[in-house]
């Protein structure tokens, strides 16, 4: 769970994604996804790619872009 901090002011937060971690760079409440556009609150995200720096709202949205870029 995330801090007040973190979260912020209700905005969008920028997110530095790892390997099973992910620092804030921007505190904010969301990121988007980035297959579909819809805002994830900080404390909901689970899925991303390290590699892409990307956040995804679902494990279908991960399937979703991995068929549009065609590699993992």
């Amino acid at each position: 769970m995330l801090g007040r901090y973190e979260r912020g002011a209700g905005g969008e937060a920028v997110v530095a994604y790892g390997d099973g971690t992910m620092r804030v760079v921007k505190p904010g409440a969301f990121v988007r996804c980035a297959t579909t556009g819809v805002p994830i609150l900080l404390d909901d995200l689970r899925y991303w790619s390290a590699v892409r720096q990307e956040a995804y709202a679902t494990p279908d949205a991960v399937m979703e872009r991995l068929k549009q870029t065609g590699r993992p």
